[in-house]
């Protein structure tokens, strides 16, 4: 009764890893990847899937960004940088920058991008991955104010840790 589709947003194309790159190296929330059509082509889609009585997630990377995101220009803070200087990412995906959620506005941000499709594309949820990479505190504001769009919003997240549950997840 759910559909569940991957990352809709574009791909970042710095730093990008084979031809495609990575549908986790996010380089815009708050856009549809051109590949798969136009903002309407997606609302049209989750209308359809509604009419037919389906619900609809996408894949929400909220720990990390493409590497060329809007945000790394706009926002250099919301970014995480290593002992160089230079913005970090985690383990060999070299394609990505860690966002970093000791940054308010970054926090302030992330909830209004997943506002966004909630509100204007009336998708019925997201399945966050590597949840437990991003703080337990962000969870359980996001998700409780998300619950004030959709009180029956769906979340899964990614991963195996216990408090994802008691953070607000439905699922894990």
């Amino acid at each position: 009764d759910m559909l569940w589709f991957m990352p809709i947003t574009p791909i970042s194309k710095v730093d990008r890893k084979g031809v495609l790159g990575s549908y986790y190296a996010v380089a815009d929330y708050t856009a549809v990847n051109p590949e798969f059509g136009t903002i309407d082509d997606w609302k049209a889609l989750v209308q359809k899937a509604h009419d037919l009585g389906l619900k609809v997630i996408t894949d929400w990377v909220p720990n990390h960004t493409g590497a060329d995101n809007r945000w790394m220009t706009s926002n250099p803070d919301f970014f995480v940088k290593g002992k160089d200087g230079k913005f970090a990412f985690a383990f060999d995906w070299s394609d990505t920058r860690d966002l970093n959620y000791w940054n308010p506005i970054l926090k302030d941000s992330m909830l209004t991008a997943m506002k966004f499709w909630l509100t204007e594309t009336k998708i019925d949820g997201f399945r966050c991955d590597v949840a437990p990479e991003v703080p337990r505190s962000f969870w359980q504001h996001a998700i409780a104010e998300l619950k004030k769009i959709k009180p029956d919003i769906f979340m899964l997240g990614e991963g195996d840790v216990a408090w994802l549950h008691d953070a607000g997840f439905h699922a894990s």
